[in-house]
C-alpha cells in the first residue's frame, strides 16, 4: 500500500478548525497556540495504546468498560507524537488536541492521514438488519461483470484489487483507522468502487464519519442491537443517518462523479422515513420490492432446486434475473443491485450476468450433503426476522420430503436480550424440535441465556426435555439434533454461519460450523444405509 505523504499536525489542526471540532491545543499541560505544535510530524493514527509507535497520534476514546484517556500517558511513553482528547490530561508532555468528541475526531483524523481515499472511489453503503452481506456479494459480482473493479468491506471478508480475504472478527464495520487504510489500499489496487456493509454500530459510533458515500442501500429494519441503541427507534435512527450522510458527497470532487442516490426497499415498513431523509439530503431515490409503486419491481418469482428466477419491471422495461442462491428473500437483495446498476449507469445485461454468476455466499443458506437421510443447512440467521424468514423458507421443502424442521440456535451474550424469547417463540411455532445452544455467550451466564430463549419456545407450546432441548455445548447440541432427525427432516444450524470462533468468558475458541457438522455426520455414519435411523 502506498504510504501517505509526510503529515504534520498543522494539516490536521486546520481540518479540525474547518470542521468546528477544535477546542484548543495544549503542551506540557498548558494551553498553547496551534502554531507552536503544528510542525509536529505524525506517522500514524490509532485508538489502541498498544499499537502506538514513534510518531503515532493516539486518540483517547471513552468506552463502555475502559476510557482511552487513562492510557494517554502510556501512549506518550511509547512514542506518541500527540494525543487527541476530550479533556486535557495532566502530566502529558506531548501535544494535546482537545475536541468535543473523540470518536468523530478519530474518523476525521484517520481519513486525513490516509488522504481521504473515499474521495477517489465511488462508495456504496449497505445497511439493514439482514441481507447486507448477500447484497454486498451480489453487488461485487454485478459491478465486476459490468467492468467496474470493486472492493468490499463486510461481515465475512475484505476484498481489495480482486483478492478476497476472510477475516475472523465478529464485527462488520471496522474502526476508522482500519476502514480508511482499507479504502486507501483499494485505491492503490485500482478499484473504482468500494462496497461497505455499514452497520448501526459503525454509524452510531462514527466509524464511517470520514467516508463520502455516493449511494446508500437499505435492505430492511427489524429488531436487533438494542444493547447499544437502547430502543428500536434509536436503532432505526442510526441507520437513517447513512442516508443523511449522502448530503456530504456534494462537497467532494470525485474522479467518477455519481449523483447521490438512495436505494430503498419499498416493502419495508420504515421505507417512507428513509425516502424522506434521502430527499432532505438532496439525494435521488430509487425504490425496489414487490409493491406496485416500486421503481424496480419483482412481478413473478419462481424457485427450484437450482436457484431463483424473477421477472423484474424497471423504468426501462421488463427483464428477467436468474440467481443461483436459495431463498425467495434473496430476490430483494438482487433487486437492490439492479437498482445500483441503474444508479451507476451500468449495462443492464452485464449486471444480470454478474448476479447469475454468484454461486454461494459463505455461511448463508449453505447446504451440507454427506449422504444423510435428512437435510442440513448452515445459516447466519441471528435476529428474530432472519430466523423466521429462513424457517419459513425451509418449511415447505421439509414438508415435501415428509419431514419437519429442527432448529439449532442461540443468542449472543452481552448483546440484545429482548430478542431472545422472541427467537424462542419463532422457532417453537415453526420447528418440531427446538435445540437451544451457545452462540457467543461472552461473559454472561450461558445457562441463563438459554433459559431466556427457552421461555419463548415454551410460550409456543414446546416442552423442555421433549421437543425443547437446552444444550449449552454447541457441538453436543448439533449432535443431539442429528440424532433426533428423521428422514425428510431439515436441520437448521443458525447464528454462526461463516464465523470461525465462539466467544466465551475466556475469549475466542476456534469454531467452524460446517466442519463440525460434517465431522459429526461422518462419526454418526451418514451415508451408510441403515446407520442413521429415525
Amino acid at each position: 500500500m502506498t504510504q501517505p505523504t509526510r503529515r504534520t499536525l498543522d494539516g490536521l489542526l486546520a481540518r479540525f478548525t474547518a470542521e468546528g471540532r477544535l477546542g484548543g491545543t495544549r503542551l506540557g499541560g498548558r494551553p498553547v497556540a496551534a502554531a507552536d505544535i503544528g510542525r509536529t510530524e505524525v506517522t500514524g493514527v490509532t485508538l489502541d495504546s498498544r499499537d502506538v509507535e514513534r510518531g503515532s497520534l493516539f486518540v483517547a476514546i471513552p468506552g463502555e468498560h475502559v476510557d482511552g484517556h487513562d492510557f494517554g500517558p502510556a501512549a506518550v511513553e511509547a512514542g506518541a507524537a500527540g494525543v487527541i482528547v476530550e479533556r486535557p490530561l495532566p502530566g502529558i508532555a506531548a501535544p494535546q488536541i482537545v475536541v468535543d468528541a473523540t470518536r468523530p475526531a478519530l474518523a476525521s483524523a484517520a481519513a486525513w492521514w490516509y488522504g481521504d481515499p473515499s474521495h477517489e472511489l465511488t462508495v456504496v453503503g449497505i445497511t439493514g438488519t439482514d441481507g447486507k452481506t448477500t447484497t454486498a456479494y451480489l453487488a461485487v459480482a454485478a459491478l465486476e461483470a459490468a467492468g467496474l473493479p470493486s472492493g468490499m468491506i463486510g461481515t465475512i471478508a475484505t476484498r481489495i484489487g480482486g483478492h478476497t480475504d476472510a477475516h475472523a472478527a465478529h464485527a462488520t464495520t471496522p474502526e476508522a483507522p482500519e476502514l480508511q487504510r482499507t479504502l486507501r489500499a483499494m485505491v492503490d489496487a485500482g478499484d473504482r468502487v468500494a462496497i461497505i456493509e455499514t452497520t448501526s454500530h459503525g454509524l452510531a459510533l462514527d466509524r464511517v464519519a470520514g467516508v463520502a458515500y455516493d449511494v446508500a442501500i437499505l435492505t430492511n429494519v427489524t429488531h436487533e442491537h438494542l444493547e447499544l441503541h437502547g430502543t428500536w427507534e434509536a436503532y432505526r435512527e442510526a441507520k437513517l443517518s447513512l442516508f443523511d450522510r449522502l448530503r456530504e458527497v456534494r462537497r467532494v470532487t470525485k474522479p467518477h462523479p455519481v449523483h447521490a442516490t438512495a436505494i430503498v426497499n419499498l416493502d419495508d415498513p420504515s421505507a417512507g422515513l428513509f425516502i424522506g431523509t434521502a430527499r432532505d439530503a438532496g439525494a435521488r431515490v430509487v425504490t425496489y420490492g414487490t409493491e406496485a409503486a416500486a421503481d424496480i419491481r419483482a412481478t413473478r418469482i419462481a424457485e427450484d432446486g437450482q436457484g431463483l428466477r424473477a421477472d423484474v419491471t424497471t423504468t426501462h422495461g421488463t427483464t428477467t434475473i436468474d440467481l443461483r442462491l436459495a431463498g425467495r428473500f434473496n430476490v430483494h437483495n438482487a433487486l437492490a443491485v439492479v437498482a445500483l446498476g441503474d444508479a451507476l449507469g451500468l449495462d443492464a445485461e452485464k449486471v444480470r450476468e454478474g448476479l447469475a454468476s454468484l454461486e454461494l455466499v459463505p455461511g448463508r443458506m449453505e447446504r451440507i450433503e454427506h449422504g444423510q437421510p435428512f437435510g442440513v443447512v448452515v445459516d447466519f440467521a441471528h435476529s428474530p426476522a432472519s430466523l423466521s424468514t429462513v424457517l419459513d423458507f425451509l418449511a415447505p421443502a421439509a414438508a415435501a420430503r415428509g419431514g419437519g424442521l429442527i432448529a439449532v440456535f442461540g443468542s449472543a451474550g452481552e448483546r440484545d436480550t429482548a430478542k431472545r424469547p422472541q427467537m424462542g417463540r419463532i422457532a417453537g411455532e415453526r420447528a418440531r424440535l427446538v435445540v437451544v445452544t451457545d452462540e457467543d455467550p461472552r461473559g454472561e451466564d450461558r445457562e441463563a441465556i438459554l433459559d431466556e430463549i427457552a421461555r419463548g419456545a415454551e410460550a409456543a407450546g414446546r416442552r423442555r426435555g421433549h421437543d425443547l432441548l437446552l444444550i449449552a455445548d454447541r457441538r453436543e447440541a448439533i449432535a443431539a439434533a442429528f440424532e433426533a432427525a428423521r428422514p425428510g427432516d431439515i436441520v437448521l444450524l443458525a447464528g454462526k454461519g461463516h464465523e470461525q470462533s465462539i466467544i466465551g468468558p475466556d475469549g475466542e475458541q476456534p469454531w467452524d460450523e460446517r466442519a463440525v457438522a460434517e465431522e459429526l455426520l461422518e462419526t454418526m455414519g451418514a451415508g451408510t444405509p441403515g446407520t442413521l435411523t429415525p
